[in-house]
């Protein structure tokens, strides 16, 4: 998990199977599942305004990370969408994509997980369709990463710092949530 974008002390450990009540499996595969393209909609111009802007500036910030503007946009376009349709911060899942693969589409730590937001293949099979090779493509990655982030927020209620800790697999550890929260910084934008 990104040992390449983060600092040397964060150690790759790889999310934990835990058993889920039959509720929250549920739950976790209704939201994966859902088809709809991730195309922000907004309530009024003000808020189309302020995504555009941070589409921007943000656009240029990763365009040494993403050279290609058509896939750099589609990629912010998801994750702003996903964010949003997951109610997560927007900064702070740039910051966790950074350290969990260095925005590389095709990440694979040595533990086996998967794409930008790193998903480990038990996630395909526990909440998707068990086709692992799926977690490859730009959307579903993104859609699992922010579900299974929302998911350990809420177990956490609302702690940050442990959902992080969960998602990486070093619950009560701090070099991985705190090298979440320092690549967020590089994210920060009034609009995010």
């Amino acid at each position: 998990m990104g040992a390449l974008a983060c600092p040397r002390f964060v150690h790759a450990q790889g999310q934990l199977e835990e058993p889920l009540a039959d509720s929250v499996r549920s739950a976790l595969s209704a939201a994966i599942a859902h088809s709809e393209p991730p195309v922000p909609v907004f309530a009024d111009t003000e808020r189309r305004l302020a995504y555009l802007r941070w589409l921007g500036a943000t656009s240029d910030r990763l365009h040494r990370r993403k050279p290609d503007f058509q896939t750099r946009i589609e990629f912010l376009q998801t994750v702003w969408y996903e964010t949003r349709r997951a109610g997560l911060d927007t900064t702070l899942v740039m910051g966790l994509i950074q350290v969990e693969s260095a925005f590389r589409k095709f990440a694979i730590s040595r533990v086996g997980a998967r794409g930008y937001m790193q998903i480990m293949p038990f996630w395909s099979r526990l909440i998707g369709d068990g086709d692992v090779s799926k977690l490859f493509d730009l959307r579903v990655n993104l859609r699992f990463g922010c579900v299974i982030l929302r998911h350990y927020l809420d177990r956490e209620r609302g702690d940050s710092f442990m959902a992080l800790g969960r998602y990486n697999g070093s619950r009560g550890r701090s070099e991985y949530p705190n090298a979440v929260y320092a690549a967020a910084r590089n994210w920060v934008h009034p609009d995010a």
